[in-house]
């Protein structure tokens, strides 16, 4: 073969323009701010529930909900506007737009105000009026469209005002330092070190990016002492995680978001990583929504409905594990406080307009666990 026979070679592309030194002194000073913002942030609590009827499991909620911003989703903001310092995609002035239900957004809002950073959310018509108040709150613009059509609008409007579009559903599985100490499964686990059970048999998560799953995921298999630790992810209904995680159809859509804010999927988002997760649990909504109200009267307060997901999964385990004659421990999550819902899933009339029915679970929950 000649020189001739090669196709040609492609253009070189434009050099970048160097980052000027006030563009450095700038992200120094952003990443600075982050990092006080961190270390003024202690660590979330992980609370131990008895389960008289369930002796030798032990189950435990890492509480999510106490972060300055009121969600697991804290973690999450504070990766992606590191990502996009360190990476040249945010400069001094630049706008931050994001697809979101509403957590994400609030807690990108919170490091938008921080940085003195315009921000956008784009989120689905229906979101909690609390959770938009919260992000208006902190400075935030809020422009609500159809379901599935909030990837497509962020992106517009990042383009169209010069902005950046954070992208979670793309980028949450690759923000977050894994092998550091700066992620939840590190938390998590050096909390459990001194319980009875200090390697959990599972852990029990939503997925909404997958971004949790994936840090887990990959954390658990990084160390060799907690090979045996499985990742479970627990799956609303109008969500296609459960299905592709079963059958590999990446291309599988859904006909509706799910009614579980923050978790669940229309479609299979880049970010969630099948192969790290060891089974997916579905969860109906009725269920979901009774084990909050059954978590209400064992910890004296309201939460989202994703941790009820979380938990009815996690319980599900751990009566599996029961009826074999193992013991051990099951971790999930508080992934948010119940209070950004008063107008959905803890409203009457909600619940009504929805067919959805809690109380028969709650009550069956009672009897599963012996408490409540």
């Amino acid at each position: 073969m000649t020189d001739s026979d090669l196709p040609p070679r492609p253009a070189p592309a434009p050099r970048a323009t160097p980052p000027s030194d006030a563009h450095r002194a700038w992200v120094g000073d952003a990443i600075a701010t982050i990092a006080a913002e961190l270390n003024r942030s202690a660590d979330t609590h992980l609370l131990r529930l008895p389960l008289p009827a369930l002796p030798g499991i032990d189950l435990y909620l890492k509480d999510e909900s106490t972060h300055p911003t009121g969600s697991l989703k804290h973690r999450l903001a504070r990766s992606l506007f590191l990502y996009g310092l360190v990476n040249g995609h945010i400069r001094e002035g630049t706008t931050i737009v994001e697809a979101s239900s509403g957590s994400t957004a609030i807690s990108e809002a919170y490091f938008a105000r921080l940085l003195a950073l315009p921000f956008v959310a784009v989120a689905p018509e229906g979101t909690a009026a609390r959770k938009l108040e919260q992000i208006a709150l902190l400075g935030g613009e809020c422009v609500l469209v159809p379901g599935a059509g909030i990837y497509a609008a962020a992106a517009r409007i990042a383009r169209e005002r010069g902005g950046h579009y954070m992208d979670q559903f793309t980028n949450a599985e690759r923000v977050t330092d894994w092998r550091g100490n700066n992620n939840i499964a590190e938390s998590l686990f050096a909390q459990m070190s001194r319980e009875p059970h200090p390697v959990p048999a599972w852990v029990v998560v939503g997925a909404g990016t997958g971004g949790t799953s994936a840090t887990l995921g990959r954390w658990v298999r990084y160390r060799p002492r907690y090979a045996a630790t499985r990742i479970a992810v627990a799956d609303p209904e109008f969500s296609v995680f459960h299905a592709y995680h079963r059958d590999g159809d990446a291309s599988i859509v859904g006909a509706r978001g799910s009614r579980i804010e923050g978790i669940g999927r229309p479609r299979v988002e880049p970010s969630f990583v099948r192969e790290l997760v060891d089974e997916v649990i579905p969860v109906p909504d009725a269920q979901s929504l009774g084990a909050i109200r059954w978590l209400e009267r064992v910890i004296g307060r309201r939460v989202g409905g994703s941790t009820g997901t979380n938990l009815c999964a996690a319980l599900a385990l751990a009566q599996r594990m029961h009826a074999r004659g193992e013991s051990g421990s099951v971790v999930t999550l508080i992934c948010d406080g119940g209070e950004r819902y008063a107008d959905t899933i803890w409203d009457a009339s909600w619940l009504a307009r929805e067919g959805l029915d809690p109380a028969p679970h709650a009550a069956h929950l009672r009897d599963a666990t012996g408490i409540g």
